[in-house]
């Protein structure tokens, strides 16, 4: 791998990452809220779990390959 790709998959994760907080901290937001759209906050939790997903690929992506 390059290190231009590198460089592109770490830019990548950082910004998946500060999604995935940005968007946890939303949800904490939205449950201490007595009234709360359910439908919303389903939708903001598999979310989460897709940028979960997406940040676990990218970092094995990014593990060198030791049979290399």
């Amino acid at each position: 791998m390059d290190n231009d790709t590198l460089i592109e998959l770490h830019q990548r994760l950082e910004s998946l990452r500060l999604e995935h907080r940005d968007l946890d901290d939303a949800i904490s937001a939205l449950e201490e809220n007595s009234y709360v759209e359910q439908l919303q906050l389903r939708r903001m939790k598999k979310r989460k779990l897709q940028l979960k997903d997406a940040i676990a690929r990218l970092e094995s992506r990014l593990i060198p390959d030791l049979n290399a």
